[in-house]
């Protein structure tokens, strides 16, 4: 059985767009949790397009499952995360002009002090890569607790060739990662099509979705968009 993290990045954004107070990110996450997620994801980016300050800091005293931020390896973020103390940091490349993240991070040995620091908070340390021996290789160097596998390129695949490909990847990739004693965790462009072929794998043990399901809310409304979701993933 997998766990489903819902990353409510996509009601913030709606509520950025005027500048406003509604969609309230902070009800979508208790609305979630009440359909059957198991963690809320946010990611609070240094432009502050979506996700606020203030939402981090309401969400961490009302989550009732898990709260996992993304963020990027910068001063700023690792003295807010030490502050909140959420119960998941998930480091993530950032660049301003993007929009939406591109691509896994780059793991470096100055990585580590970072992931140490929180670490000493009792916070887990996942770390968003490519699905990449190498790369996962230096997760496990670095001391990381968990791996999130990208899954952009399988998303995003147009032949079927190219998507077995791509599924073959992230199979050896979730056996290393096991084999090396850390979570395997999935996200980035999965939706509710794509997903069952990474479910079908059974090794990867939690999934980050955000854009598929509230896009999907959008019509039938958040309580069924999360239920259905989790449906697919257990």
């Amino acid at each position: 059985m997998s766990d489903l993290g819902v990353n409510i990045d996509h009601v913030a954004t709606i509520r950025q767009a005027r500048k406003g107070i509604e969609p309230e990110p902070v009800t979508a996450a208790a609305i979630a949790e009440q359909n059957g997620a198991d963690q809320i994801t946010i990611h609070l980016r240094e432009d502050r397009r979506h996700i606020q300050l203030r939402d981090l800091q309401i969400l961490r005293k009302t989550v009732q499952t898990k709260l996992n931020l993304e963020m990027a390896t910068t001063p700023e973020m690792v003295r807010i995360a030490l502050e909140i103390i959420p119960d998941t940091v998930t480091l993530v490349p950032e660049k301003r002009e993007e929009l939406t993240t591109e691509g896994g991070l780059l793991l470096i040995d100055s990585h580590q002090e970072s992931i140490k620091l929180l670490q000493s908070k009792g916070i887990e340390v996942s770390v968003f890569i490519e699905p990449d021996p190498e790369m996962i290789a230096k997760a496990k160097h670095l001391g990381a607790d968990a791996v999130e596998i990208h899954t952009g390129r399988y998303a995003n695949a147009l032949s079927r060739q190219e998507k077995e490909n791509e599924l073959k990847m992230i199979e050896n990739a979730a056996l290393q990662i096991r084999e090396a004693g850390m979570r395997v965790v999935a996200g980035h462009g999965l939706n509710y099509h794509n997903v069952k072929a990474l479910v079908d794998l059974e090794l990867i043990d939690e999934y980050n979705i955000g854009h598929s399901i509230i896009a999907r809310a959008v019509f039938t409304g958040l309580e069924e968009a999360v239920y259905t979701m989790k449906q697919l993933v257990i």
